[in-house]
């Protein structure tokens, strides 16, 4: 099996033997510190590839002519690419390999990057964006199942907080970013950056990722076109009720998603590796923590989309002064995100996660009863108390559920790792147009008194994780 899956990998059997760690181990130094370079590598391009794109919106409208309306498929189409392909690529990543399904994503992101740079209307540029979308999946899909194996399990949070601050760094830096090169090129070099580092951290990644044997069970294709199916329609109907689409319409997405995500379920309970990971629901900590994180971040989602409008409309301050505001909120995870994950190689994810979510509650309580004439400095220790508590709950968690599946399904741990991320996001941004909808002069407030109300909901159920066995890293 071993020297099946290293051929698969167009590594000669030898050469397989130095690439896969022993469990115990996980990776050498300096391989160690290399891999981790290309995990963060590609990390980075997946995540800044969604800040920057929202900024540029407006220019890649007028430049190809596109309304505002339709210029928005720019952004969704890579989200929903990413969404309804994660699962089927972390469980195809659990039978090939990890390092083979993050290679073949960065070579297609890197392809579809140069696609995107030389589109010239917006359809070509959102087809380039679904298969952009399509290989960031294949890198986020196995990102923390290849961490896993990189580190040695006494060492895991380490990794694991070092990608929680690569998404953070990337998520703080990207609008920046995204300015600065419009400041100086046009957007298509937003996209054509992309090229260069895509090809340097390949083959980095070839020589540096681990490997790993997989298993001979069949893909299961009907499942995975389920899924994709089941996370679509449910995306739309949560978008189009945000956004005051036809009611009709909208429910019958809706009942289409529930009645295709029965049918998808009962599937799921008959495999032996399932697409959609029953088998890891079933563990009390797994589940706990992925409910945690779901609730965070949407909780999260809630606050960044709200607070811009708070800050330019209700306290007069103007998009620079914005930007400046919101910036302690992730520059402080950049300093908690490492800590906590130390932390938490010695301390119950489920006390931290409690801690950090509720400093998240009351960080966001403060924000929504700011008052009428607040200072810079009252505004911004708010955001860094939830930054804060954001940063010691997230590394944490994520090595919860990474650690607490079998290290044979770390992939599918990997992927619902990001599913609930992704699925926390969509549900916060679709309610804050929601609550826009329904209370117009009030709906930054009220959105931050139900982020607030999420955060407390993820820190009661990351304490009960107190009570749960300890994870083994096996």
């Amino acid at each position: 099996m071993h020297a099946q899956s290293s051929r698969q990998d167009g590594s000669t059997p030898a050469a397989a033997a130095s690439l896969e760690p022993a469990a115990e181990q996980g990776l050498p130094v300096p391989q160690r510190y290399w891999a981790m370079i290309v995990i963060a590598l590609g990390l980075t391009l997946s995540v800044l590839d969604s800040a920057i794109a929202n900024v540029a919106l407006p220019t890649i409208a007028r430049n190809l002519q596109a309304s505002a309306a339709g210029s928005i498929w720019v952004v969704n189409a890579y989200q929903l690419a990413i969404t309804v392909t994660l699962l089927p690529l972390a469980s195809l990543g659990d039978r090939i390999g990890y390092r083979r399904v993050y290679l073949s994503g960065l070579v297609l992101f890197t392809v579809a990057s140069l696609g995107c740079a030389l589109s010239a209307s917006l359809p070509e540029l959102a087809l380039a964006r679904v298969f952009q979308g399509f290989g960031a999946a294949g890198v986020m899909s196995v990102n923390t199942a290849l961490v896993r194996m990189i580190y040695p399990p006494a060492h895991l949070g380490r990794g694991i907080a070092l990608n929680a601050m690569v998404v953070a760094v990337s998520s703080a830096v990207g609008p920046t970013i995204a300015a600065g090169v419009l400041a100086i090129a046009s957007w298509q070099w937003l996209f054509a950056i992309n090229v260069p580092i895509g090809l340097a951290a390949l083959i980095a990644g070839v020589k540096a990722l681990p490997l790993n044997a997989g298993h001979e069970s069949p893909y299961d294709y009907l499942s995975a076109v389920m899924n994709a199916f089941v996370f679509g329609l449910l995306i739309f109907a949560v978008d189009g009720l945000g956004h005051g689409e036809n009611f009709g319409y909208v429910t019958l997405e809706a009942v289409a998603a529930l009645v295709i995500g029965y049918f998808f379920v009962r599937r799921q309970l008959t495999q032996p590796a399932p697409l959609l990971p029953i088998d890891l629901l079933r563990i009390p900590v797994f589940a706990l923590s992925i409910g945690t994180s779901v609730c965070s971040f949407c909780a999260q989602m809630l606050a960044f989309v709200s607070l811009p409008f708070l800050l330019q409309d209700t306290l007069g301050m103007s998009q620079v002064q914005t930007g400046l505001l919101m910036t302690p909120w992730p520059a402080v995870i950049i300093i908690a995100a490492p800590i906590a994950g130390v932390l938490s190689d010695r301390v119950s994810s489920g006390w931290l996660g409690g801690v950090g979510l509720a400093a998240m509650t009351a960080g966001l309580l403060l924000l929504a009863t700011l008052g009428p004439h607040p200072d810079a400095l009252q505004i911004s220790w708010r955001m860094a108390l939830c930054g804060a508590g954001f940063g010691i709950f997230q590394s944490p968690n994520n090595r919860t559920i990474l650690s607490s599946a079998p290290r044979e399904r770390s992939g599918g741990a990997s992927g619902m790792l990001g599913t609930a991320r992704l699925t926390g996001q969509t549900l916060g941004a679709a309610l804050v147009a929601l609550i826009f909808g329904v209370a117009p002069k009030n709906g930054p407030i009220v959105a931050l008194y139900v982020a607030s109300g999420f955060a407390a909901v993820a820190a009661v159920v990351s304490t009960m994780r107190v009570m749960q066995k300890a994870p083994t890293l096996a």
